[in-house]
């Protein structure tokens, strides 16, 4: 795999096909810690630590384990197990190193764990990446890259959509639309923005 395609399938990922307003994964933790920037940070670096190591380990499990041994029926829990491993590793290492953005992050942290976004790049992997005639080191490359690319592009948009919320906050905006109701307009504005982009990788 060369770096060109390397960098081909980081822009699509990030860009084209992004996980949150193309896809529709991760709409949780994207309402939900997007008040402030620092959150948004956090959270985006906490996904993408979880993102690209999940993907490693999920696609070399299944390729090494459930795919030599028959078992790809169970690569679902598989990739459950080892989202809520690193979760858990992640949630040690804030609160022991960085305790305001554990606490900022709050109950968004072990939703990670559950973040659709994480499991369907996991999946995603095995479908379009993976075959049983593609070498190993290749496909675990494309795979990290599609990973990192759908990080970036996770912390792009979350990151954005915060700086967005909190100008809209100090706005002139109408009483039934504060809060959740202009932020979905806003998302969805983003998301027909981002429509653009389709086809163009």
């Amino acid at each position: 795999m060369s770096w060109t395609v390397f960098a081909t399938a980081i822009i699509s990922a990030m860009l084209i096909n992004n996980v949150i307003l193309m896809q529709f994964l991760g709409i949780c933790p994207f309402l939900g810690v997007s008040k402030k920037t620092s959150s948004a940070i956090g959270m985006s670096a906490a996904v993408m630590f979880v993102m690209v190591i999940a993907s490693m380990v999920t696609y070399t499990i299944y390729d090494l384990i459930l795919y030599r041994y028959g078992i790809p029926y169970i690569s679902t829990i598989a990739f459950i197990l080892v989202i809520a491993s690193l979760v858990q590793l992640v949630e040690m290492i804030l609160k022991k190193f960085s305790k305001s953005l554990y606490k900022s992050l709050g109950i968004y942290l072990p939703l990670i764990t559950t973040n659709c976004a994480i499991l369907g790049v996991s999946e995603a992997n095995i479908t379009n990446v993976w075959s049983s005639t593609t070498p190993f080191f290749n496909g675990l490359f494309e795979a990290t890259a599609i990973a990192f690319g759908t990080s970036l592009g996770f912390g792009l948009i979350i990151f954005a959509f915060s700086s967005i919320r909190e100008k809209l906050e100090s706005s002139n905006v109408p009483e039934a639309w504060k809060g959740v109701p202009i932020s979905l307009v806003v998302a969805g504005i983003m998301s027909m923005a981002f429509f653009g982009l389709a086809g163009i990788i």
